[in-house]
């Protein structure tokens, strides 16, 4: 199986490259991902009191002071963008946001979003992106879940998840059994690819393992609403007011979404964020609360504890 190379100190890496002759270096500090997430955390708050829409001065002089602290710019300058290109990037994204009653983005969504998934981009920043949907389909590392079925059958696929129609026809059927059954299952659109990497899926099982010991009696399992990604699903989305910047960890097959909101109608959503959390403090993943949906995205620490963990639990 073919996992991206990293170069020697980046983030992940446990080996430090020196030139011919010199004297070993050691590891570079990597950055405190819990400082990030706390200052993103009050930087988010913050915003939020500048939501209005004549404040738009007062958010960038906010997010000028802002991203060059410490806490924050030790994170963002490990980036391929660095501080100043991140500190744009997010300018740019709220100067082009456009606020949509049908949508759960906000501006707050929108910057805690961009932010948190800078630490997707400093884990995994050399790896390819997937251009179209055929490049996914295409790579034999990727394990198509419609093959997995038979593993649910026998009760080894815990979570679940619906593939998006591709006709007309299919969409009318789903419009009807959503108005027949509007409570059985999460308003999404469903998975246009249902493609992953293996440490992904092992990683959805695992969670949704505990997640049915943690949830009230009666909650249905784990939903995942997002898989990989191509770089054109992902400007797709954009278009449709999604808070996606490409390039995401999704379009590297590391990353997935997993449905929070429907869990509320079963008092099971906080029992899920514990559960996301408790995977986050244990540095195998970074999340980012986006509002119905969570993204989650693979540590490269978590790799081969997941892949090995595939093999031996869904391997055949």
């Amino acid at each position: 199986m073919r996992v991206p190379s990293r170069r020697p100190g980046q983030p992940g890496s446990s080996v430090v490259a020196d030139d011919p002759g010199t004297a070993p270096r050691a590891p570079a500090p990597r950055p405190d991902l819990d400082a990030y997430r706390t200052a993103v955390t009050e930087l988010v708050v913050e915003v939020g009191a500048l939501a209005d829409e004549h404040s738009t001065t007062a958010r960038q002089a906010l997010l000028t002071d802002r991203l060059g602290e410490p806490a924050l710019a030790d994170v963002l300058a490990a980036t391929p963008q660095g501080v100043v290109g991140a500190r744009e990037t997010l300018l740019l994204e709220l100067a082009r946001h456009r606020p949509n009653p049908g949508s759960a983005v906000d501006l707050t969504t929108l910057v805690r979003s961009y932010l948190l998934s800078r630490i997707d981009v400093l884990w995994w920043p050399t790896a390819s992106t997937y251009p179209t949907d055929d490049h996914v389909r295409r790579d034999a590392d990727l394990v198509d879940l419609v093959d997995l079925d038979r593993l649910r059958r026998r009760g080894l696929l815990r979570f679940r998840y619906r593939r998006q129609p591709g006709t007309l026809l299919g969409r009318a059927v789903r419009a009807v059994r959503r108005r027949v059954g509007a409570h059985r299952s999460p308003h999404t659109a469903g998975l246009r690819l249902h493609h992953a990497r293996p440490e992904p899926v092992a990683l959805l099982n695992q969670i949704a393992a505990e997640f049915a010991l943690a949830a009230p009696a009666d909650t249905p399992p784990l939903w995942v609403t997002s898989l990989t990604r191509s770089l054109e699903h992902q400007y797709q989305l954009r278009r449709l007011g999604h808070p996606t910047v490409p390039p995401s960890s999704h379009c590297l097959g590391w990353a997935a979404d997993v449905e929070m909101h429907w869990f509320r109608r079963y008092g099971a959503a906080e029992a899920l964020a514990t559960v996301l959390r408790g995977r986050q403090d244990a540095g195998e993943i970074t999340v980012v609360d986006e509002g119905p949906a969570w993204h989650l995205c693979v540590a490269p620490d978590a790799v081969p504890q997941l892949r090995q963990a595939y093999r031996t639990e869904l391997g055949e």
